[in-house]
């Protein structure tokens, strides 16, 4: 099974979304939705954090209006923009390892160390929500794994049913890109959970590598065929 960018993307999602949680008092920071939750288990627990997973909705709703604009700017100067907004994610999930290592950990998810290193997170994870959208549209989602599954469950059941050869061909294909996904997305969850306790905040030292690597293959890609 051939190694996607999707895929990888899955990973990270998976991982920095775990990381964060782990680290930033229950955050999410990839799966903002998330963060309702967590807001009515913080207010009813007394728990820290609260404040964070308000803002990071709006921070997030920011960050995609921008991203949608500033593809617009590149793709009107005809530069590359998936190319270069997923070079802006690896520059703040940098940002956001050197602000994790150099201000954690975080006791205190409302204090002004874990709010910035956190928001630094779900900038960087918003852009990649947005160029999901805006650039792999046809590909599972890579930080919300709920309808993915789902899918995976229906199509699975289709098949035990049976279906006809030409649309098993269709599924079976399906079955593969969304199984890469979610697999994906579990071993960063995995991983993410692995190196929180054995390596502390050095955990947020893996993202920027695996978005790097996310960016290389997109340039490989784009070697190949002209860029998205």
């Amino acid at each position: 099974m051939k190694l996607t960018l999707p895929a990888v993307l899955s990973l990270n999602g998976g991982y920095v979304d775990t990381a964060g949680f782990l680290s930033l008092q229950g955050l999410f920071t990839a799966h903002v939705t998330g963060n309702f939750v967590t807001f009515g288990a913080a207010l009813v627990h007394g728990t820290t954090g609260a404040f964070a997973k308000l803002l990071a909705l709006p921070v997030f709703c920011i960050v995609v209006v921008l991203v949608r604009l500033l593809g617009d700017y590149f793709v009107a100067r005809q530069w590359p923009a998936l190319r270069l907004l997923l070079g802006l994610k690896v520059a703040l999930l940098a940002l956001a390892a050197v602000a994790a290592l150099a201000l954690g950990p975080f006791p205190d998810g409302d204090g002004a160390s874990a709010i910035l290193t956190g928001m630094i997170l779900v900038s960087a994870m918003a852009i990649q929500n947005a160029v999901h959208r805006l650039h792999l549209a046809s590909a599972p989602p890579t930080t919300l794994m709920t309808g993915t599954t789902t899918q995976i469950m229906i199509d699975l059941a289709d098949l035990m049913r049976g279906v006809p050869a030409a649309e098993a061909d269709k599924v079976h294909g399906r079955l593969s890109r969304m199984a890469m996904s979610v697999g994906g997305f579990a071993l960063g969850c995995g991983l993410a959970a692995l190196l929180f306790v054995f390596g502390g905040m050095w955990c947020f030292a893996l993202p920027p590598v695996v978005a790097l690597v996310a960016l290389m293959m997109r340039e490989a890609a784009s070697a190949e065929k002209p860029a998205a």
